[in-house]
């Protein structure tokens, strides 16, 4: 583990209105993720996991307080620089697939790996998640497990620093969402990614290097796994 961290937030805090009442999504976090390293961040919803997640991925500015990627200040960052952040160094994996209906799972990663600056082929990233001979299927054809473990290949092929994923087993059963960490797991341990996995399903920290809980806010705890569990072995 490397001793500089890919990202330091201090103080970091968001608010919202909300009518006429203001929501404090986070309140003071401080935080630092190092190279390599994966993280469960833990906690209900409404704890702020997301927000935070957002504001990491440059898809959210804070309001107060520090969040830096290496030597870039994200929290001072304009659209174009965030953009090309994003671009450039994040991979995201949300609850939801967000596939193109239209296109195969091959062509699904292709979209991005087209415009990335040193992809992998869509061939090498869809077997990473075990799915090489699904790459002509369009996702109708596709299980809900299926199209995450694209959704999950998309993102890493274009060998992003980071990987940001959002309740990534949320839509799914126990077996299928096994797999789906699995695929995450692979990609963290295969491509030195930083992985950050968010969710409110305790059965998913024994996965991980780190564990890091939230609750109103604020990071309420955090501890350090002896050894990661593999994913088979987890069960909820």
């Amino acid at each position: 583990m490397e001793s500089q961290p890919v990202f330091r937030t201090r103080g970091l805090t968001k608010s919202y209105d909300q009518g006429e009442v203001t929501v404090r999504a986070l309140r003071g976090v401080d935080l630092e993720l190092y190279t390599g390293e994966l993280v469960v961040l833990l906690g209900a919803s409404g704890s702020g996991k997301s927000t935070l997640l957002n504001i990491l991925g440059g898809l959210d500015l804070p309001t107060s307080g520090e969040v830096s990627y290496g030597d870039l200040d994200l929290s001072v960052a304009n659209d174009r620089l965030l953009t090309r952040y994003r671009r450039e160094h994040v991979g995201f994996v949300f609850q939801f697939y967000n596939l193109i209906p239209s296109l195969t799972a091959i062509e699904n990663v292709a979209v991005v790996t087209e415009i990335a600056a040193n992809p992998m082929t869509p061939e090498e990233a869809l077997s990473l998640v075990g799915l090489q001979d699904r790459g002509l299927h369009f996702p109708a054809q596709l299980s809900g497990g299926e199209q995450q473990r694209v959704a999950i290949a998309r993102a890493i092929a274009k060998r992003p620093a980071v990987l940001l994923c959002d309740e990534p087993t949320g839509a799914l059963d126990s077996t299928t969402g096994i797999l789906v960490l699995e695929a995450l797991e692979s990609a963290n341990r295969e491509t030195g990614t930083t992985t950050v996995i968010i969710t409110h399903n305790a059965a998913i920290a024994g996965m991980a290097d780190r564990v890091i809980t939230m609750s109103d806010g604020s990071i309420s705890g955090e501890r350090r796994n002896s050894e990661r569990q593999p994913p088979k072995e987890l069960s909820w």
